[in-house]
């Protein structure tokens, strides 16, 4: 697994070179190399991830500046009974925290909110900062993306459950009683950091 992660690491940064390459380049025998590089890139990332080639082709749009890594964007909710909000993603049956990627013109702490609302129904507001993290830091399964990930805790104000088309499940669970997780999204790790910051309000936020 670690050594499947760091080819793709590598396969990520030629992908953002190349992609930074094609961008900015005027030369035209550069701009084949670029292309190659990012085909060789795509080739790589395809058999690493298990997915077609031309699925990774369609997960990355030609680049349109400097890139840059992705951000995913986590709400931490607990209840009163000391237990955290999760809900159960419909792409692969399992569990993670609220959220998603981040949305152009939503500060972090909307986006938090936003997708509390839209995969529960719940209102919440966003409290704090908890931890950024580089997932590439973390035993994450590997994926096409390279994403930071933003953990904001939230309070909840109002609202219940509703049923939404994307995800098909939503609860609250215990520390001891976590329902299988979505490792591309959320590991055990980070949950039981989660437990440290709710019961430890004064813990600094982290920062990878």
């Amino acid at each position: 697994m670690a050594q499947e992660k760091r080819l793709l690491d590598i396969a990520q940064r030629i992908r953002a070179l190349s992609q930074t390459g094609l961008f900015y380049s005027k030369d035209e025998y550069d701009k084949e190399r670029y292309e190659e590089l990012e085909c060789l890139s795509n080739e790589l990332t395809a058999i690493l991830t298990g997915n077609d080639i031309d699925i990774i082709k369609d997960c990355f749009r030609p680049a349109e500046d400097y890139v840059t890594p992705k951000v995913d964007i986590r709400a931490v909710v607990f209840d009163d009974n000391e237990r955290i909000l999760m809900v159960k993603e419909l792409a692969d049956g399992k569990w993670s925290l609220p959220g998603g990627w981040a949305d152009v013109g939503f500060s972090p702490k909307e986006v938090a909110v936003k997708e509390v609302k839209e995969e529960t129904g719940l209102d919440v507001v966003a409290v704090r900062l908890l931890a950024v993290m580089d997932k590439k830091c973390h035993a994450h399964p590997p994926a096409p993306h390279y994403s930071y990930k933003i953990f904001i805790l939230c309070k909840i104000t109002g609202g219940e459950f509703t049923d939404v088309f994307d995800i098909q499940d939503k609860g609250f669970f215990s520390q001891d009683g976590l329902p299988p997780l979505s490792e591309e999204r959320i590991l055990k790790e980070q949950i039981d950091l989660m437990f440290e910051y709710h019961r430890n309000p004064t813990k600094e936020a982290i920062v990878d």
